[in-house]
């Protein structure tokens, strides 16, 4: 793989990975200057008649700031009131996109995640009427799954239950790592025991997918721990996991992520030359690389299948809903993310929501739907985004899938030259009806979409 990188026709592939970047599955769009309404528009005629979307309510609510995080979170140890206010918050917001698509309310909802931040912080009262208000206001089915997410240290038992309780069949848990003291340099307030407790307890309450995120590339971290986090990966038996590269190039200057207002504690370059002074590292980017093929190597090994790329799901289980609604090639549907920093799309333009939480609260209460950006896809646009989605899929690009719904072939120009020149190189494999990612493209698939697209 590395070879490959440093092969003189991958330079820019090398360029791309040396500059840390991150989001395979964030696709902005390449007509600025589009207006929030304009998006809300463009939404609006989509869901008229639509396949199951992706809808999710962001709690940007933490108890602490994790030195690598650089969302927008909103800081409230010891203060119940502001847990109670973001949970109105978000459904005021809610409301507001309702009132403004009116198509919305009768979209069918293939999964409605609950993510953060921490929502798992949320008393039990607030979580029951967070949940009870999406399903009485969209159109939840009998097939809707419903996911929640938390750290190892608020996903307690009685929290587990009650989150059973009230319908919640799939949960997402931000373990990071196993190692202690990665965990701690990381900023994390719970330990690799709390994170294996927590896997225990789910599969007790009985949980259909218990989702974990592991990250790769951390400060201090070793080739050595990551294959230990594995291993307690295939000891509990866990069924899906998540893994991800340490991000830490500004994702507003990269435009891969939704960027909070200030950078992450490692992001500062006087307070990353500290940790540095004192004897702390960062693993190159050969160790990185052999991080991620000891987790990909590791879990396929193990029977789990990766889709889309960095998603792993015991075999059996199937791929993750929400993502598949996203990227796959034959659905590719809309996204509605309610809440602070939230990123919605559709097929014809995005937005995110406003990431400062004092405007975000104004324009709620002054009833707008706080959206603090917008950009549309022009055709050739949305073309390239759907190639770029189906392949982060991992999945075969179908090229008659990509005719019925664009009007030409994958092989014709401009895609031809481009997919056997991926192909000279060993990144891909073309067939009479299909372009085929290689190991090798599969790995450097966020590269490839990003530079060669």
């Amino acid at each position: 793989m590395l070879a490959a990188l440093r092969a003189p026709e991958n330079a820019h592939l090398l360029e791309y990975v040396t500059q840390d970047p991150f989001g395979a599955h964030v696709f902005p769009g390449d007509t600025p200057d589009y207006s929030p309404a304009e998006f809300l528009a463009d939404l609006d005629v989509q869901l008229r008649d639509t396949a199951p979307i992706h809808l999710w309510s962001y709690i940007p609510t933490c108890a602490y700031r994790c030195r690598f995080c650089q969302y927008p979170v909103v800081l409230v140890k010891g203060d119940p009131g502001k847990l109670t206010q973001w949970a109105d918050w978000n459904m005021r917001e809610a409301l507001l996109w309702l009132e403004n698509v009116p198509s919305l309310s009768s979209a069918p909802i293939g999964e409605f995640n609950v993510f953060g931040g921490t929502p798992s912080l949320l008393p039990a009262a607030d979580i029951a009427r967070l949940l009870e208000f999406y399903r009485s206001h969209f159109n939840f089915g009998p097939e809707t799954t419903v996911r929640f997410e938390g750290d190892p240290s608020t996903f307690t038992v009685e929290k587990l239950e009650l989150l059973a309780s009230l319908g919640c069949t799939k949960l997402s848990c931000g373990v990071q790592s196993f190692d202690d003291p990665v965990l701690k340099l990381c900023g994390r307030e719970h330990t690799s025991q709390m994170c294996v407790d927590f896997i225990r307890a789910a599969q007790r309450v009985g949980f259909e997918r218990i989702s974990i995120d592991l990250m790769y590339g951390l400060l201090d971290q070793t080739v050595d721990s990551v294959r230990r986090d594995l291993d307690v990966v295939l000891d509990t038996g866990v069924n899906s996991v998540v893994c991800t590269k340490l991000h830490l190039k500004s994702y507003a200057e990269t435009r891969t992520g939704v960027a909070g207002e200030k950078p992450a504690a490692w992001q500062v370059d006087s307070y990353r030359s500290r940790l540095e002074r004192d004897g702390h590292f960062w693993p190159t980017l050969d160790e990185q690389y052999e991080m991620r093929a000891v987790l990909t190597e590791g879990l396929r090994a193990a029977g789990y299948v990766e889709h889309p790329t960095m998603y792993f799901a015991a075999n059996g289980i199937g791929p993750e809903t929400w993502k598949s609604i996203m990227v796959d090639q034959d659905r590719q549907e809309a996204e509605v993310a309610i809440g602070l920093g939230g990123s919605s799309s559709c097929r014809r333009s995005e937005a995110i929501t406003d990431v400062n939480w004092q405007t975000y609260a104004a324009s709620v209460e002054a009833g707008r739907v706080p959206l603090g950006s917008a950009t549309a896809f022009s055709p050739s646009g949305q073309e390239t985004r759907a190639v770029k989605m189906a392949l982060t899929s991992l999945q075969p690009l179908q090229d008659s899938l990509h005719r019925s719904r664009f009007g030409r072939s994958l092989f014709d120009e401009p895609w031809a030259g481009r997919f056997r020149s991926l192909q000279d190189r060993g990144f891909a494999v073309l067939s009479d009806d299909a372009v085929t990612l290689t190991p090798a493209g599969e790995t450097l698939v966020e590269a490839i979409i990003n530079t060669e697209f």
